[in-house]
Parts: structure tokens; C-alpha cells; sequence
């Protein structure tokens, strides 16, 4: 019998929001409608594919932490680090309507979501965001998705939360709630890994991300390969 050959995965990102209580944050989460092809009824995170506007330039200073931003050339050849940030960014206000102000500077670009930093008279900290980790879905899946998962700081959200139909039941959760939402191993690994690096409060670079792969139907959870030099 014919294996079948897998299907490349597509490059996405996402983003996880931690704010209040270093002991027991709240953590922004949605219901992904029951009838999306990927993960129906499932509790995730802001996040989606990287898209072609995602490799044009934001218009403000987009200083990755030099640590993240090696961190992200792991196993990516295709696109610019700063793609995967900038499309964390605006799947989170296009899903929930959100912002995160920071100190950054300069003009938006045309991009929606750069112009509604404009409205608002702020501008993304594109070196304050930590990179968490990289999951890519397994071998045999239909539809699968090489992920790169940031952590930010979910008190400097400007906005109310409103969900663009793509995410349901969207709101701010405590620890408590999480244990009663179907929510799926990779984003209780994120979850978790987020939550030890919020009560520690290590800076933004310290720790290496992680790379989360299967095999075999098991996760399995270790450090994220350097990146390889460029010539």
C-alpha cells in the first residue's frame, strides 16, 4: 500500500496573554468555531498563518531582541524572523480586536492593524515580546501548521475584547476555569511554559524557546535547535 506523502506544514503564529497576579494570571482565550476544519470547539490562543502582508514592513522600529530574533531563524528559510511577530499581531486584532501598546516609534504602514496603533495614538514594543515556543502539528494530519508562539504582557492590551466570529466565547480566563475548557496538549504546553517563565519573571530572551513535535502520536517537548549561520 501507497504511503501517503505528509502535508507540508504552514507557517503561523500565535500569541499568548498573561496579566494580574504573577501566582494566578488571567490567559485570553477563545473557542474555535465547530465548524473550522482545524480543531473545532477547541480553546486556543490568538493566532493564525503568516500571510503575504506579513512581509511588509510595519512602518514603526521593529527591534526583535536579538535573542528572539536568532531564535526564530531556527529552521526557517523562507521568510523574515520579523514576519512571524507581525503576524501574531494582527491575527490578535483581527480575532479579538485587541492591541498592545508599547514604546516603540514611527509611521504605520497601511496594514489595518498598524493603522489602528495610529487611532489609538500608540505603538508596538516589537523587542517586548518573548519567543516561547515552535510547534509544528504531527506527520499525519490533514492540515498542518509550523507555529511560532510569542509571550506579551496581556495588561498594556488596549481595547475591548470583540471576536470577529472566528473565535467564540472569547475572554480573559483564571487558572481555576481551564480544567472545565477543551483544550488540546499543545496549548497546555503553552500555557505552562508561559506561566513558569510569568511567575519567574524572566526577562524577554533569557530562556530558549522550545520546539514541540511527534512522534508516534506522543508529544514530545526539547530545546529549539540553533539556528544555522548564513553565509
Amino acid at each position: 500500500m501507497k504511503r501517503e506523502t505528509p502535508v507540508r506544514p504552514v507557517d503561523a503564529a500565535g500569541l499568548i496573554l498573561l496579566r494580574g497576579n504573577r501566582e494566578a494570571p488571567e490567559i485570553l482565550l477563545g473557542r474555535r468555531h465547530a465548524k473550522t476544519a482545524f480543531l473545532p470547539d477547541i480553546y486556543v490562543v490568538p493566532g493564525g498563518r503568516v500571510d503575504p502582508e506579513d512581509h511588509l514592513p510595519s512602518g514603526f522600529r521593529e527591534r526583535l531582541h536579538p535573542a528572539v530574533a536568532e531564535a526564530l531563524e531556527a529552521g526557517n528559510k523562507r521568510r523574515p524572523a520579523i514576519a512571524f511577530l507581525r503576524a501574531a499581531l494582527r491575527e490578535l486584532h483581527e480575532e479579538t480586536g485587541l492591541i498592545l501598546h508599547g514604546c516603540g516609534s514611527g509611521k504605520p504602514g497601511g496594514g489595518a492593524v498598524w493603522q489602528a496603533y495610529a487611532q489609538a495614538g500608540s505603538a508596538p514594543d516589537f523587542c517586548a515580546f518573548d519567543f516561547l515556543l515552535r510547534a509544528i502539528t504531527p506527520v499525519a494530519s490533514r492540515r498542518r501548521y509550523n507555529t511560532r508562539f510569542f509571550l506579551a504582557d496581556g495588561s498594556t492590551a488596549i481595547g475591548a475584547v470583540r471576536g470577529d466570529g472566528e473565535l467564540l466565547d472569547l475572554r480573559w480566563r483564571k487558572l481555576s476555569e481551564l480544567d472545565r475548557l477543551n483544550i488540546v496538549d499543545v496549548t497546555w504546553t503553552l500555557i505552562r511554559l508561559a506561566l513558569a517563565r510569568w511567575r519567574d519573571r524572566v526577562p524577554v530572551g533569557r530562556e530558549s524557546p522550545k520546539l514541540l513535535i511527534y512522534r508516534n502520536n506522543s508529544l514530545i517537548l526539547r530545546a529549539l535547535p540553533a539556528a544555522r549561520r548564513r553565509a
